[in-house]
């Protein structure tokens, strides 16, 4: 046992109602379905992933010597880390409420938090609260990574970053969560402008694509999806409207968010989810992210949260 702490399902299962993840729940998109359930897995991919790194580039519009493949955004973070740590990083600033796994690296590896460290992490929309970046810190020419995972689905608001900050810093981007897709791994980074990634790149396995990333980032870089994700984004801010409503007329208080999920609170809430979760509707406990008290909820149809609703009234 890790000890890691994450939401989606467990030991119990899927939920009938799930809150606690954060995928898109308009997906899974269906053109990018197709192209997963269409991949040949009776075959190796291309261990240099070719086709996915030019259409990568094409599609940020930046070169293709920038584009990193990944497993998935957590490989690519425990990668970077391992990448300073043997570079001579000894020290990690950390968001003050963040995804457990850029901790976890950090300790796997050694380094130590600090305020203006040598190696820094970000994330907007940030996770859990969906808000611009607050935190980021960093010494001065420290590796600076920014986890745009929820970038996809910012649902308001804008970037705190230029597109000069931006190539400055090593973006993250893992689009499964964006296309309803959470079950297919695979991710990628693009490189700070002028930065070899020779040494990141030689200490990545073999194939940290299988076909069926391939076949997702492949899908991802095509008009169609991104046309499917654009709509999407409408129905969820609608959603969103609707289900904030509810949580408000449950008496809970709701965090500022951006993003297609926001963070709550309200008495005996965190003790409740165990009673939730027997009734089919799962939330993410905050503690994890220092935010005891507090859960996350992602943006989900209206009758999954009419489900919770009467969840949590069967429950108190």
């Amino acid at each position: 046992m890790t000890g890691r702490v994450h939401g989606g399902p467990g030991a119990q299962g899927a939920a009938c109602y799930d809150f606690s993840t954060n995928a898109n729940a308009c997906g899974p998109c269906p053109q990018a379905l197709a192209a997963v359930q269409g991949a040949d897995a009776l075959r190796y991919p291309d261990p240099a992933s070719t086709r996915v790194r030019e259409a990568l580039a094409a599609f940020h519009g930046v070169a293709v010597e920038r584009i990193v493949p990944a497993a998935s955004a957590s490989e690519m973070i425990f990668r970077l880390t391992a990448w300073a740590a043997r570079s001579g990083v000894r020290q990690v600033a950390l968001p003050r409420h963040s995804y457990g796994d850029y901790a976890q690296a950090a300790r796997a590896w050694g380094l130590v938090p600090a305020a203006d460290a040598a190696l820094a992490w970000a994330c907007e929309p940030s996770s859990p609260l969906g808000q611009g970046e607050r935190d980021l810190h960093g010494a001065d020419g420290a590796i600076v990574v920014l986890d745009r995972a929820y970038e996809p689905l910012r649902l308001t608001g804008a970037s705190s970053f230029s597109g000069a900050q931006c190539d400055a810093m090593w973006q993250l981007w893992s689009p499964n969560k964006a296309l309803g897709l959470t079950g297919v791994r695979g991710a990628y980074a693009i490189a700070p402008v002028a930065v070899d990634t020779a040494e990141a790149e030689a200490m990545a396995p073999s194939w940290p694509l299988g076909a069926h990333g391939e076949a997702m980032l492949l899908a991802w870089c095509e008009s169609a999806v991104q046309q499917w994700l654009a709509a999407s984004r409408a129905t969820l801010r609608n959603w969103k409207d609707r289900q904030q409503a509810l949580c408000r007329d449950l008496g809970w208080s709701l965090q500022p968010s951006d993003a297609n999920f926001f963070v709550v609170q309200a008495p005996q809430l965190t003790a409740a989810l165990p009673a939730l979760r027997g009734q089919g509707v799962q939330l993410r406990d905050c503690a994890s992210f220092g935010l005891r008290g507090h859960a996350r909820l992602s943006v989900q149809p209206p009758a999954a949260q009419d489900a919770l609703a009467l969840a949590w009234r069967n429950a108190r």
